[in-house]
Formats: C-alpha cells, sequence, structure tokens
C-alpha cells in the first residue's frame, strides 16, 4: 500500500530504467532519502532484470516493481509508470531516470512548495550538468537568447523562484493528478526523443500553469554537445551523436511538428535543418535523410528501426 504524506497528501515517484543497475541505484539512494518523503515508489524496468528488480525492493520506502518483457521506451515506461501511480491513488507524480538524480535531500520538498505557491500543475527543477552543476544539461531560451548556465535563468533583477510557461520533462518533473487527467501520459508510439516535447505540447494547449522551480536542480548527464550552434550561435539545430538517436530524434519531430501548437514552427524548421546540412555541413546526403525521417513522422509512420 502506498503512504499518505503531510496533509493527507500521496506523492508517487515513477522512475523509468533500462539496464543501468548500477546508475539507478545512485539515483533511487537520493529519490528515497528525500526530505519531504516520496510516499510509494513505482519503477518501471524495460530490461526486466532480477537484479533491478531486488535493488528496488532493497529500498527503505514502500515500493512497486514492474518488469516490462517488451521494451517501452522511456514514453512507454513513463505511461506505465504513471497510471500506475493514479491507481495507487496518487496526488502527485514526481519522474525520475536512471542515469539523473535530485541534486539533494530537498529537492521534492522545494517543488511541492513552488507548485503550491505559484498555483502550478505542473513544476520542474533546473535541470543541470551532472559533471558541472552550474551549466545546464540542455541549453534554454529565454526569449531569442539560448542560455547555458543555471545563472543566466534569472533575468536581470529578477528574484524570484518560477521561470513561468517553461519546464524540461521528465527530469524530477512534478505533475498534480489532475494535470495528468488533463493533458494524458506520454505517447507510447514515439518511444524515446521528443516525447517530453509533445507533454510539454500538450501542457501548454491546457492552459494549466506550470514552470521550473528555479532555485532547485536535477542532475543529469550533459545533452548539449548534440545541439549544434547556427548563424553565430543566433540559433541551434540538433545532431545527435548515433543513428538510432538520430532516426527517432528526426522521425519524432517530423510528428510534433504537425501537431496543433507546433505547426507555426515549421518553416522555421525546415530552414535551420537546410542551413545546418546544406550549408554548415554541406552534407547533402544527411539533408536527404532528415527529409526522410520527418516524412515518416509527418505521416505518422512509427515502425522502429
Amino acid at each position: 500500500m502506498s503512504g499518505v504524506g503531510p496533509g493527507g497528501e500521496r506523492i508517487v515517484g515513477v522512475v523509468v530504467t533500462h539496464r543501468r543497475r548500477d546508475l539507478l541505484a545512485e539515483s533511487l539512494a537520493v529519490l528515497s532519502s528525500q526530505e519531504r518523503q516520496v510516499d510509494h515508489l513505482v519503477v518501471v524496468d524495460n530490461g526486466a532484470e532480477a537484479e533491478v528488480g531486488e535493488l528496488v525492493a532493497a529500498q527503505p520506502i514502500p515500493t512497486t516493481y514492474l518488469p516490462s518483457q517488451h521494451n517501452l521506451g522511456g514514453a512507454g515506461g513513463f505511461a506505465l509508470g504513471m497510471l500506475h501511480a493514479l491507481s495507487l491513488g496518487a496526488d502527485w507524480v514526481w519522474c525520475a531516470d536512471d542515469d539523473g538524480r535530485p541534486e539533494g535531500p530537498a529537492v521534492l520538498g522545494t517543488l511541492r512548495e513552488c507548485a503550491a505557491r505559484h498555483g502550478l500543475g505542473q513544476v520542474s527543477p533546473v535541470v543541470v550538468n551532472i559533471a558541472a552543476p552550474d551549466d545546464l544539461a540542455f541549453p534554454l531560451r529565454r526569449g531569442l537568447v539560448w542560455r547555458r548556465k543555471r545563472s543566466e535563468l534569472f533575468a536581470p533583477g529578477e528574484s524570484d523562484d518560477l521561470l513561468p510557461g517553461i519546464a524540461s520533462l521528465m527530469n524530477g518533473a512534478l505533475f498534480s493528478a489532475e494535470t495528468l487527467e488533463v493533458i494524458g501520459v506520454p505517447d507510447l508510439r514515439l518511444f524515446f526523443r521528443g516525447d517530453e516535447v509533445e507533454m510539454h505540447r500538450r501542457l501548454v494547449r491546457s492552459g494549466i500553469a506550470f514552470g521550473t522551480c528555479l532555485t532547485t536542480a536535477y542532475l543529469h548527464p550533459d545533452g548539449s554537445d548534440e545541439f549544434r550552434p547556427i548563424l553565430g550561435g543566433r540559433m541551434h539545430t540538433q545532431y545527435p551523436d548515433n543513428e538510432v538517436k538520430r532516426f527517432f530524434t528526426y522521425r519524432n519531430r517530423g510528428y510534433l511538428m504537425s501537431q496543433p501548437g507546433m505547426r507555426r514552427l515549421l518553416p522555421q524548421e525546415y530552414a535551420r535543418f537546410a542551413w545546418y546540412f546544406l550549408v554548415q555541413q554541406r552534407d547533402v546526403a544527411g539533408f536527404r535523410e532528415w527529409l526522410r525521417l520527418h516524412r515518416l513522422g509527418r505521416g505518422e509512420r512509427f515502425t522502429r528501426p
């Protein structure tokens, strides 16, 4: 049974893992020792490894281990975990992955307080580079300027703790049950790459207040290298470091750009990637492959490679 936290409120943590037992152990150690304790922890294991089940059972808080004999990817794993959390009576669902972790024991409490103070249905911590916590793990755009440092998220003269309308999902993201009822859970078809952007799209269109709490952080491996600057750094494009990541990234972006709320970005999408491949890299074959994958996504062709 899931426990009940302060004020009769249940917060259920959801972690998705796939063959990273040692990294998962580091993540669970921090998740399980929050000052505002997680009332129940759900771990979805896309590798269905016995040693992962043993690790989950050894945690000092109530847990549920969900081994999947079919690799659901991050999207399907979080969908399964979120639905299970709701079935346990969660009032809030706190998401984490196996290669990152909260920066310390006060993260969950800080997020919940921030959500209450600002009336949010979803709140995320700042996602920072686990090897250099002053740097963002992923570049973030405020207005027309891309930010790469945690300190740059504060606009000049600001002292507030909230960056409204912007959030990184799923790394440390906290959702109310009511928010998930409105926006749903991640789309299994996306497998991984872009599933969090698609959830963000739904969150924006829902009208629910959300944002990033600037006073707490989630540590994550650096992902900024695949965001390549173009036009002297005024814009960025994305080029993942291997073929599998590129397949899912570009195909899923094709689907995303055809969805309500994203279609207005399509001309910019074509311009950015055409510039990157044809002008900056002089890679005609790379642009053709990008076009092919983009069209697969727009046509909702979700077969895996």
